[in-house]
């Protein structure tokens, strides 16, 4: 999908999502190329707090997006 159907999609995810998974989840948009998605996830893992949801636009060769969830490392 575009970049703003995107957002979009992401904003309904979070706005209906349980607090336990807002708490335990990030909920990102992600370039829909698997190579790229990866390097974005595993970018946006080492310092989330860095990124906002136009960041997947650097690592995206196309304008074609996801909106992922995975589980949040613990703090140490």
């Amino acid at each position: 999908m575009k970049y703003t159907e995107a957002l979009e999609y992401k904003k309904e995810a979070v706005k209906k999502a349980d607090e336990s998974v807002i708490q335990n989840y990030h909920i990102i948009i992600t370039p829909a190329d698997t190579g790229e998605s990866a390097k974005y996830v595993e970018d946006f893992s080492k310092n989330p707090d860095q990124f906002n949801d136009s960041s997947c636009k650097q690592y995206s060769s196309t304008d074609d997006y996801e909106v992922v969830s995975f589980r949040k490392e613990p703090e140490d």
